[in-house]
C-alpha cells in the first residue's frame, strides 16, 4: 500500500511517519534511520547547542538523501536569531512547539519553509491556522514530555480539531503500530508522530537503562507532572518521578535533574525519563527500520480486515 495525502507530499515521505524532536535524542543518528526507512527524522534545537546541531545536520545530509526535518522548541530558545539559523541550514520542513505560532510562522513561511505547528487544545489549534502554519500536530495528554497542564486525550483532542479545520494533521500522543496509526487516521489525522517507540528504538542513543525501563514499563508505569504549574510533563514513574507526584506545589521544572546523566549515563534517578503511556505497549528494543516497516505493513492488514469485515 503507497501512502498518498497531503502530508506525504508536504513532507516528501513515503510513510506518513514522523519522529518527536526530543532534546538531545533527535540527532543525526536516530533520524537519519528514521528518514531512510520511509519517514521523516527530526534534529532537535530545544538543547540549545546549535554548534553541535549544525554538525548534526550536516552529518545527517552524510547519512541519507532522504527528506528530514528541524524543530524549534520555544520556550527553550536561547538564540534570538535561531530561525535564522534554521533557515541557513537549507531544511524546507519544520515543526514549532512549546509556544505560540505567532512568534516565528510568518518568518519562517517567507523563506520558503513548510511549518506545522504542536497544539494541546483546540484554543491553540485555531490560532495556529491563524497564524498561517501549513499543518498541526495534534498532541494528546497521554504523550510523553512536555504538556499542556490541562491534559486532553488524543481520542477527543484529534477528531475535535478535525472537526473545526481543514490544514493537514499529524498525531501525537499513543501512537506506536499500525492499529494506532489506522485509529488515527479514522480520527482524521494523515499521519503519526512517533517519541517513545523512536527513544526505545535500537538507534536511539540513549542508553540501555531507558530503553529496558521502556521495555519493562506497564501502561500505569508513567506520572503526570507540574498540573499546576508550566509545563506539565510526562515521564515514567521513578523514584524521583514519584516524590515529584506527591508534592504539586514543587515546579518539577526546577528539580529536572541533570539529563545527560540519564540520557547517556543510565542513571534513572539523575532526571525526569519524560515518556509516553504507550510505553505499555512498548516490549522491546528493535531497529527503526523494522518499526516502520511494520507500521505501513500492520496499517494495510488492518485497513483490509475492516473492509473485509464491514463490506460496502
Amino acid at each position: 500500500m503507497l501512502f498518498k495525502n497531503r502530508v506525504t507530499e508536504m513532507l516528501g515521505v513515503e510513510v506518513p511517519v514522523v519522529q518527536a524532536p526530543m532534546g538531545w535524542i533527535a540527532r543525526a543518528q536516530l533520524a537519519s534511520a528514521v528518514s531512510n526507512a520511509g519517514g521523516l527524522g527530526i534534529i532537535e534545537t530545544s538543547s540549545g547547542e546549535l554548534d553541535a546541531i549544525r554538525e548534526e545536520i550536516k552529518k545527517m545530509r552524510t547519512l541519507t538523501s532522504k527528506p528530514f526535518g528541524v524543530n524549534i522548541a520555544q520556550a527553550f530558545v536561547r538564540d534570538p536569531a535561531i530561525v535564522q539559523f534554521v533557515i541557513d541550514q537549507g531544511v524546507k520542513f519544520v515543526t514549532t512547539s512549546a509556544g505560540s505560532p505567532e512568534r516565528y510562522t510568518a518568518q519562517l513561511k517567507e523563506a520558503g519553509l513548510t511549518v506545522f505547528h504542536v497544539v494541546p487544545s483546540l484554543a491553540a489549534a485555531l490560532k495556529a491556522v491563524e497564524c498561517g502554519v501549513d499543518g498541526l500536530i495534534v498532541e494528546g495528554g497521554e504523550g510523553g514530555g512536555f504538556k499542556n497542564p490541562r491534559d486532553v486525550s488524543t481520542m477527543v483532542l484529534l477528531p475535535l480539531v478535525r472537526s473545526k479545520v481543514d490544514v493537514p494533521i499529524i498525531a501525537a500522543g499513543g501512537f506506536v503500530d499500525g492499529k494506532s496509526m489506522v485509529a488515527a487516521f479514522a480520527l482524521g489525522a494523515e499521519g503519526v508522530q512517533l517519541g517513545t517507540r523512536m527513544v526505545s528504538s535500537k538507534e536511539s542513543p540513549v542508553h540501555d537503562n531507558w530503553k529496558n525501563a521502556i521495555v519493562n514499563a506497564k501502561e500505569t508505569d508513567t506520572v503526570f507532572l507540574n498540573r499546576f504549574h508550566s509545563p506539565a510533563l510526562r515521564a515514567l514513574r521513578t523514584e524521583r518521578t514519584t516524590r515529584l507526584e506527591k508534592t504539586p506545589d514543587v515546579n518539577a521544572m526546577a528539580e529536572f535533574g541533570k539529563a545527560r546523566d540519564l540520557y547517556f549515563g543510565g542513571d534513572m534517578e539523575a532526571a525526569i525519563p519524560l515518556t509516553g503511556q504507550v510505553a505499555g505497549r512498548i516490549d522491546s528494543v528493535r531497529p527503526v527500520g523494522e518499526i516502520i516497516a511494520e507500521i505501513r505493513e500492520e496499517f494495510r492488514s488492518v485497513v483490509r480486515g475492516l473492509a473485509r469485515q464491514y463490506p460496502g
